[in-house]
């Protein structure tokens, strides 16, 4: 046992006499923990974005909540009133009335 793990301190399974195989082993390990590595980093990534998406969408809720707000504000029938007021225009005091039209039966 002691001098199998020496010789692995050593590195003689590197240079023995089955070593190509242990190569391609390493390089195959070594391959799949740098595919590991950058999927990890593309996930935060990802994780990144979506939390700056988040923020984002909130921000513009909140814009739209206020502009929405203002809106409905201006659409009041006392804000119209008084914006028209100013080019001299005001509402009619007469109240309106309804028109009807009567069609003859025989005009068909």
């Amino acid at each position: 046992m002691k001098n199998g793990i020496l010789d692995i301190l050593k590195g003689k399974f590197l240079v023995s006499g089955d070593a190509p195989k242990n190569w391609l082993f390493i390089i195959f390990v070594s391959f799949l923990a740098t595919v590991m590595i950058g999927s990890s980093h593309s996930a935060d990534r990802k994780v990144h974005q979506i939390a700056a998406l988040n923020e984002e969408v909130k921000e513009l809720r909140s814009q739209f909540v206020d502009v929405h707000k203002d809106v409905q504000r201006l659409k009041l029938e006392s804000t119209i009133t008084t914006t028209v007021a100013e080019k001299e225009l005001y509402p009619s005091e007469v109240p309106p009335r309804k028109i009807r039209v009567k069609s003859i039966k025989g005009d068909e």
